[in-house]
């Protein structure tokens, strides 16, 4: 018994000892309260009590008013505000939030006050909610949710800028994000021409040539400038297509493939990257040596770096050249004005050149630099004629060379200087292998074609129709709207129609001014949306963006503009298909009021042969077509049987003058012809009445003879003969 005994308070030691603890903790952290729960229950009273005596305050209106007229009750009240702004300020400035609420000189709207409380709130609810989940078990490690303006400031730290020292801590870079960098452009000798013209070649030095370039200005020194200048105008009329031709059309037209390219040899291993020489190439001396060097090589890899979002047409920002032994990156902002000196190595029909995917390389060598390619071999197209799996580099380098390309780079802003060495390395990867992959696919190439050169030549034919694709630039008309409408398949009436096309033409005027991308200015999502809500306040175009475009926040006046513009439109339910023909009808309304009635009768007979459709809506509406006056010596002509109605209702025209014009006086007339009387008439009266003739015929027997006289009628009318005359038979009008 004495042992049992002596083991309770030993087990009840811990215990006992641990319940003290946690009353320590608990007094510690609740002070005058015996554990949390008795303190929530505390604070749960504290908070209705509160809740009922603000209940019972003066309603605000009259009665606020009427009590806020004592001084007692309005001393009263700027205490206990003061109290609970001071009281809501600690706590604010305890979670590292804003609390300026009594500072009244920098926030004097309630709605500001209002908006900083709630950013508390939600800051302290998400602590909450950490310190709830956590208790639970569930590790959250994000951080909570800061009011916009007071994030810390971060540093952005990636993969490729993070550089490993020999120390214990890495050193780390900041990236630069696009907005940091310095525009290229405006280092360049050249300006961009952002114009809405067509592209003319850049080229005015034509190296390898078979057909020398067109010279379109005489260059004899003593021909007068004005007299120059004339024959040049003279010149380019006459030889207009050959300023916008490829200028090695004909070269690339008498192109043969070398038969050493046509034939099998054994792929040549390439060389590790660790081992091969990198020259980064930024002066005219280097490119020059560069080009030397290439001219007496008999072939190499090129590839293109390319960034188009802060740029209208576009920048090619570095190009790669790879040879057997040597790795090259050239600077091509940097060099921009003299990359036309690689024409002489890019245009040698017997220096082969290697690309993968140069669809897009063409236009952008031809936009930037002038410079041409021939003797072309794209891997890609190879890939296509092999059938394999996939058609990308980054395939066909684990597919021939089992290395594996970081692709987190191919969206990368190269605009950035001086470039990181994990983006060297990259840039290096693209055209590095790329010789040996030509190798590997020239002998795949010929193995499946069973040493026939067809597939091959395939190829070579497919490369070349590439290397004559010419750079196009984007040309504003006023129908250019309709084909990125038709892409985003969007059924708009005539107001959001409007309103698509006023923004499309206006994010194209400024994206060419401010010389950035359509994306940047203003994305094609963003734009339906305005053009769908039609927006009738300026924070409304706001509301349709995010995030929001600088230039949009900057112009937004200018927009809501454009948008009211759109809205004054009439409200039309149409077709799709018909929605351009309405504003058409719309905005050609005034000059139809001004045309004469002949070619406003004119213009709804062709409209009718266009448009069948609107025939059925106007016949749909049930309405009447109105009568329209005729000119003086206009004879109309008899209804005929298939007569088309016009679309829409003729525009009052204004009558003629009443100097040549004299109404008919119808008191002379004898108007009981259109009455459908059922009498007989005189034999002297020359006028036809069908319904006489019906009359007639219910009053006579089947089989006898009708006493009814014809008179001057025709004897196709005679009874019996034909129901030509009978009213039902009347050719509709």
């Amino acid at each position: 018994m004495a042992s049992p005994a002596t083991n309770v308070p030993t087990n009840s030691g811990p215990q006992g000892g641990s319940s003290d603890t946690n009353d320590g903790e608990d007094t510690d952290l609740c002070p005058g309260f015996k554990d949390v729960d008795a303190f929530v229950k505390y604070g749960l009273g504290a908070v209705l009590s509160a809740t009922k005596a603000s209940a019972s305050l003066p309603q605000a209106g009259d009665e606020y008013d009427f009590y806020r007229s004592f001084p007692g009750f309005q001393g009263f009240c700027e205490s206990q505000g003061d109290k609970l702004l001071h009281c809501m300020s600690q706590i604010m400035q305890h979670h590292g939030c804003r609390s300026h609420l009594r500072d009244r000189s920098k926030l004097t709207g309630l709605e500001e006050r209002f908006d900083l409380v709630v950013d508390s709130n939600d800051v302290i609810l998400e602590r909450a909610g950490i310190l709830l989940d956590e208790a639970d078990g569930v590790n959250r490690s994000q951080q909570p949710v800061m009011p916009a303006g007071f994030q810390p400031p971060k540093i952005v730290v990636s993969s490729w800028n993070r550089k490993v020292g020999s120390g214990r801590h890495s050193e780390t870079f900041r990236l630069l994000h696009a907005k940091n960098v310095t525009r290229p452009q405006l280092k360049f000798k050249e300006k961009v021409d952002n114009s809405n013209t067509p592209f003319v070649p850049k080229i005015f030095i034509k190296p390898n040539a078979t057909k020398p370039l067109p010279s379109l200005r005489p260059e004899d020194p003593d021909v007068p400038a004005a007299l120059a200048d004339f024959i040049h105008q003279q010149r380019i009329q006459e030889h207009v297509e050959d300023m916008f031709a490829h200028p090695y059309q004909y070269e690339l037209d008498h192109l043969t493939v070398p038969e050493r390219l046509l034939s099998k040899a054994e792929p040549q291993m390439y060389k590790p990257m660790a081992e091969t020489k990198c020259t980064f190439i930024d002066s005219l001396e280097d490119l020059v040596a560069l080009n030397e060097k290439l001219c007496g090589l008999s072939e190499f890899a090129v590839d293109l770096e390319h960034h188009s979002y802060r740029s209208f047409l576009g920048i090619t920002c570095l190009m790669q050249i790879s040879t057997r032994k040597e790795d090259f990156i050239i600077d091509t902002l940097e060099l921009r004005s003299e990359m036309y000196i690689l024409n002489e190595s890019f245009t040698d029909p017997a220096i082969l050149k290697v690309f993968h995917g140069a669809d897009s390389d063409m236009e952008w060598l031809q936009r930037d630099f002038g410079l041409y390619v021939v003797n072309l071999f794209d891997t890609h197209q190879a890939s296509r004629a092999l059938n394999l799996a996939r058609h990308s580099l980054d395939h066909l380098l684990k597919h021939f060379c089992n290395v594996d390309s970081d692709k987190r780079y191919q969206l990368a802003d190269w605009r950035i200087r001086p470039l990181p060495e994990e983006m060297v390395q990259y840039a290096r990867t693209d055209t590095h292998y790329l010789l040996y992959i030509y190798d590997c696919m020239k002998t795949q190439l010929l193995d499946v074609s069973h040493g026939q050169t067809g597939l091959l030549q395939c190829v070579w034919n497919k490369s070349k129709d590439i290397s004559l694709k010419k750079y196009l630039k984007p040309i504003f008309t006023e129908d250019s709207y309709l084909e990125l409408q038709r892409k985003q398949k969007m059924s708009f009436n005539t107001q959001q129609l409007t309103a698509f096309r006023l923004l499309f033409a206006w994010r194209d005027k400024l994206a060419r001014q401010e010389d950035e991308s359509t994306g940047y200015v203003l994305p094609t999502h963003m734009m339906s949306k305005i053009s769908e809500e039609l927006p009738k306040e300026p924070q409304g175009i706001i509301a349709c963006c995010n995030p929001v475009p600088p230039l949009v926040r900057q112009q937004v006046n200018e927009l809501h503009l454009l948008v009211q513009q759109a809205r004054e439109m009439p409200l039309l339910k149409v077709r799709k298909y018909q929605c351009l023909l309405q504003i058409n009808h719309l905005e050609t309304k005034n000059d139809q009021e001004s045309l004469s009635v002949a070619h406003m009768k004119a213009r709804r007979i062709i409209e009718s042969f266009e448009n069948p459709f609107r025939m059925e809506s106007t016949k749909a509406g049930g309405n009447k077509r109105e009568r329209v006056a005729s000119e003086v010596g206009e004879s109309t002509p008899k209804p005929s049987k298939k007569q088309l109605k016009s679309a829409e209702k003729p525009h009052k025209t204004e009558p003629p003058s009443q100097d040549s014009f004299t109404p008919f006086d119808y008191s002379q007339s004898d108007l009981k012809v259109f009455a459908g009387m059922h009498k007989r008439r005189s034999r002297d009266n020359s006028q036809f009445d069908p319904n006489q003739r019906s009359f007639a015929q219910q009053k006579t027997a089947k089989g006898q003879k009708s006493n009814f006289v014809a008179g001057n009628r025709s004897m196709s009318y005679l009874a019996g003969k034909s129901d030509r005359g009978f009213r039902h038979n009347w050719p509709k009008r």
